[in-house]
This record gives structure tokens, C-alpha cells and sequence, in this order.
């Protein structure tokens, strides 16, 4: 069938809207038409090549939700008219890190960058013009119907707003979890929180929901900062020095328990700083990309060996995605987890170029494309 989606037809580029070819669901797919998706940063490394697409075109969008419209032959687990929030990472339940609930380090994850099948890279779910097009993590939640497979899709409670659910598919994940999960963050802590953006902001609430007695977050845009306290924030500063001396004073000159780091573009100089604004045993976590090629570092290796402190990256906030969105969810459904206030602008998908410029302007929390 056909349908609308955003695409990369070049990087560095711009997402584009054309008309696509959809496969229909093989074994072990769905086909799901959209309702809502999120503008993360991660599409946007794709778009400035930071992040290199596996082939182009490129459909965008990995923060998604919608309903069932077709599954694939022997398909039991779904059926038409189930809503679905999709996993940016697939789970296939079976390998040794699904085993241990580590869902987000799935085996099948290696092959998201490609934008094909996970059983064959050169079988692909949408084409243009009779040319194969990548999904961006096999999702390409950027388009008005996309075929996934079954490992991508969380069934959930369908009373749940669709606009609501799509963002735990990303952002909720990976920022609550980064406190909750990667940071450890126990009642009493003091936390820092570097970048208030659409990760940043559900960290803040991890760390929040965890127990923190002080969480600092940190953005130079105004507008985050004022925002910020609404999600759990204590204190909302400008400047990671700020913050650092404000966990010092708390602690008697020790500094914070953990740093969390989630700037959209994250050097090596941003890690290094928040490793050092934490105390002796204390827990930097990275979130952020930047350019993935590169490999810069500014690491206080003295402070990180003699003071036993701990430097930790976090995907997807270490998550298991079958278990922790149905729990996210109910969470927001019991009034402990905020999602909606998450969503600062909606947008039309003829608008995804905008939506982006108000992601870098500091506009937004987060931007979510609706579709009808």
C-alpha cells in the first residue's frame, strides 16, 4: 500500500515528505498506522550526520505509537485494532541479554543501523520510486503507516492516550531509566542533570521519583529552566559549575552523587566536567550522542581510579521495554509520572522541518507529530 512519510534523501539534509510504498506484514511483522510520533535528537544526528543512515533514503521517527491494522501469517500475539507503543530497540525475548532482562542490549539491536530486516539486510520494508528506503531503527515512525516486525511493539492498555503513550517508546525511557536504572539514585541523593531537553527532563523525573532530596538541572535556555522544577527539579542553573558548587555546599564539600549527561550534542569535555562534580564513588551516566565518529575524551583519570567514582553509559536508560513501558505508563496513569505536560508543541508531519528548527531554537520539550 502506499503512504506519507519523512525521509532523508541526503545527509547532512532535511527530511523531506513523499510518498512511499509499504510492505504488507510478512511472519512475525505488523502493520500499524500511526498516531503520534516524537521529534528526538537522534533523528536529527541522522539528519546532520553525526550519525551515518545504513542506506539512503531514510525514513525517519523511532518514538512512536499507533493501532494494528494487519499482522503478519502466524502472528498471535497482536491483532487488528491493538495499540501499540514501539520500542527503538527491539526484543526478541530469546538471547542471552533478553534472558537476564536486558532487553535494550538485544542481539537484534545490531542491526538497527542498517534500516532492513533483521533476518536479511537486503530486505526492506519501504521503497520509493522502486528503490529500497531504510527505516530508522526498523520503525520509521515518520511515516503515516510503517510494517515493523513484532519485536519492535509493546501491546498496551488502549484507554491510554496514543499522543501520551509514543513518547515512553524513547525519551521517557531513556531518561527515567538513566536515574532510576544506570544512575542508581536512592532517597537522599543529590543529582545532577545536564541538559533539560526531551532526555534531560524525564532524568530530572527519575531522579525526582527515585527519592533524590536535591536534583539541579542544568540548560543555558531560559525556558527549560523554568519548566524544570514543574518535573522534580530543586534548583535549575545555567551553567554545570553552578551546579557543581551547589552540590558541594550540600554535601559538605563532597559533590553530587551522580551526573547525569544529556546533552544533545555531548563532547568529551561535558563528561569530563560532570565526572568531576561527583563525589568519591559516586556515578557519572552518559546519555548523550555526538558524533559518533569521534573520539575525543577529557577524562580526570586520577579522580575516576583514586576516588573509585564510576563512568557509566546508558541505552535506552538500560530498560527492558516489554516490562518498563506498561509500568511507565501505569505510573502516569496513577499521577506519579508526567507525560502530557512533556508534549510542548504539536505539529502536522508537513511540519517535521519546523518541528526540528524548534528543537534546536530551545522551544520545545519535546515536539510530537500527530496524524490524523
Amino acid at each position: 500500500m502506499l503512504t506519507r512519510g519523512a525521509v532523508l534523501r541526503e545527509v547532512p539534509g532535511t527530511f523531506e515528505v513523499v510518498e512511499l510504498e509499504v510492505d504488507d506484514p510478512r511472519p512475525g511483522e505488523i502493520r500499524v498506522r500511526m498516531a503520534a510520533t516524537g521529534l528526538c535528537h537522534s533523528d536529527d544526528h541522522h539528519a546532520k550526520g553525526d550519525i551515518k543512515p545504513g542506506r539512503l533514503p531514510f525514513a525517519g521517527g523511532h518514538e512512536g505509537a499507533g493501532v494494528v491494522e494487519a499482522v503478519g501469517p502466524g502472528v498471535t500475539e497482536f491483532a487488528e485494532g491493538d495499540h501499540v507503543v514501539f520500542s527503538f530497540l527491539p526484543a526478541c525475548g530469546r538471547c542471552r541479554w533478553c534472558a537476564r532482562g536486558m532487553q535494550n542490549l538485544c542481539d537484534l539491536g545490531a542491526s538497527i543501523a542498517t534500516g532492513a530486516r533483521w533476518d536479511d539486510p537486503t530486505s526492506y520494508r519501504l521503497s520509493l520510486d522502486g528503490q529500497p528506503v531504510a527505516q530508522m531503527c526498523g520503525l520509521s515512525t515518520f511515516c503515516e503507516v510503517t510494517t515493523v516486525s513484532t519485536a519492535s511493539a509493546v501491546k498496551i492498555d488502549p484507554s491510554i492516550p496514543l499522543d501520551v503513550a509514543a513518547l515512553t517508546g524513547c525519551g521517557v525511557g531513556t531518561g527515567w531509566g538513566a536515574a532510576v536504572n544506570s544512575a542508581q539514585v536512592r532517597p537522599g541523593d543529590v543529582v545532577i542533570v545536564l541538559g533539560i531537553g526531551g532526555i534531560g527532563i524525564n532524568a530530572v523525573q527519575g531522579a525526582a521519583h527515585a527519592g533524590a532530596a536535591a536534583v539541579i538541572a542544568v540548560d543555558p535556555v531560559p525556558f527549560k529552566r523554568e519548566v524544570a522544577p514543574n518535573f522534580g527539579a530543586t534548583h535549575a542553573v545555567a551553567e554545570l559549575a553552578e551546579a557543581a558548587e551547589l552540590a558541594r555546599e550540600m554535601t559538605n564539600g563532597q559533590g553530587a552523587d551522580s551526573a547525569i549527561v544529556a546533552i544533545g550534542v555531548t563532547r568529551g569535555k561535558h563528561v569530563g566536567d560532570a565526572l568531576r562534580a561527583v563525589r568519591k564513588g559516586g556515578t557519572c551516566v552518559v546519555v548523550g550522542l555526538g558524533d559518533v565518529r569521534s573520539h575525543e575524551g577529557d577524562i580526570p583519570l586520577m579522580e575516576l581510579v583514586l576516588f573509585q567514582k564510576r563512568l557509566q553509559g546508558t541505552l535506552f536508560g538500560a530498560s527492558a521495554p516489554t516490562a518498563d513501558i506498561p509500568a511507565q505508563l501505569r505510573l502516569w496513569q496513577q499521577g506519579q509520572l508526567k507525560l502530557e505536560e512533556l508534549i510542548t508543541t504539536r505539529y502536522r508531519l508537513d511540519e517535521v522541518a519546523k518541528g526540528f528548527e524548534d528543537m534546536h531554537a530551545g522551544r520545545n520539550l519535546r515536539g510530537v507529530i500527530v496524524y490524523d
